[in-house]
């Protein structure tokens, strides 16, 4: 059996970061240790797949690393698949470990004993797997399609999903003590029954998740649907209003309307969620997102924007507008959350 290697790394590219999705709180991010070991499961699930090794303790005990990585979904953007690794593979794997001592951390790179390196292109302050930035090949006259971030000219926040709102949400003394009181290493954590991060998560994670379009003409709807945890929004475009005292459901109640070439998507009642930002504030009953959609003068990009309140637990809109790139080769994949998998990370 293989030796466990414990080698601290301090100050390299990823100090200081705070990884992005939820089992990668409780981790320490400005360490790195290798294990070398042997593969006994390799979990191909999501929200995220596993790598489980047979090695040792300093003492020469039997030990079982936990090693996390991305969701399937991702990881085959990168270049993986259920084929990558198989039982018996001897490896060395670099990874951040959990803060509290167990055997259990976030991938950070990963060789073969036959020197094969598998890709991770992670980004370096983030920690998330990227997709490749797409070429612009392609363009449309419609908002319809596939869109996925351009991710030249996203600016990187310290924690990918999460450390965008941990900078740009400003928190009412609600907002600050919900924060406090959160645990998200527990089943108070939304994930952990694969209920994932509300709208605006889908415009957020088009770094990893392309944005598809669908346009229904005859039903005077639009849908908006990302791969991350399924994620499927209607929009009303017959000139409805919000219903009052309507029913409160995860993705809210959107209607829609064209200001000559901008679709506008107003969405309400948000059901309670307890942390659609991943850092612990939850959505209140106030929660109001309007998004902005408008095709560029050549069909290749969609400038998105979108305005975000809940004045119980923010002090002032978060306003963020970024490009998406037409990508109309990218397939949208179910993502299938797997109950177990979610679960994994919670001590």
């Amino acid at each position: 059996m293989a030796r466990y290697i414990l080698t601290f790394i301090a100050a390299i590219a990823l100090t200081s970061s705070v990884l992005a999705h939820h089992s990668e709180v409780g981790i320490d991010v400005n360490s790195v240790v290798t294990v070398q070991g042997t593969v006994i499961e390799f979990s191909w699930r999501n929200p995220h797949v596993y790598i489980t090794l047979n090695t040792t303790d300093e003492r020469g005990e039997p030990l079982e690393w936990r090693v996390q990585t991305s969701s399937t979904l991702t990881m085959t953007r990168v270049g993986w698949n259920r084929d990558s690794l198989s039982r018996g593979d001897r490896v060395s794997v670099q990874a951040n470990p959990a803060q509290d001592g167990r055997a259990y951390g976030i991938l950070r790179t990963i060789e073969k004993e036959n020197g094969i390196t598998l890709p991770t292109s992670f980004n370096r302050e983030s920690g998330e797997p990227l997709l490749a930035e797409p070429e612009v090949a392609a363009a449309t006259a419609s908002l319809a399609g596939r869109w996925r971030a351009d991710t030249s000219k996203l600016a990187n926040y310290p924690g990918g999903f999460d450390g965008f709102f941990h900078a740009n949400l400003k928190l009412t003394g609600a907002g600050r003590t919900a924060q406090a009181q959160y645990d998200p290493l527990s089943h108070e954590n939304p994930t952990s029954s694969c209920i994932g991060p509300p709208a605006p998560a889908l415009i957020i994670y088009t770094n990893l998740y392309p944005l598809e379009i669908q346009i229904n003409e005859d039903e005077q709807t639009i849908v908006l649907r990302t791969e991350y945890f399924d994620e499927l929004r209607m929009v009303y475009m017959d000139g409805r209003e919000h219903p009052e005292n309507g029913e409160r459901t995860f993705t809210g109640h959107s209607i829609g309307w064209w200001e000559e070439d901008v679709l506008v998507v107003d969405t309400q009642l948000f059901a309670n969620h307890r942390s659609p930002y991943q850092i612990g504030v939850p959505s209140g009953v106030q929660k109001h997102l309007v998004e902005r959609y408008k095709l560029n003068e050549d069909g290749t990009r969609i400038i998105v924007e979108f305005v975000l309140e809940d004045p119980e637990y923010m002090l002032e809109p978060l306003i963020h507008t970024r490009e998406l790139i037409y990508s109309p080769d990218v397939e949208m994949v179910s993502f299938n959350c797997d109950l177990e998998s979610a679960r994994e990370f919670i001590p």
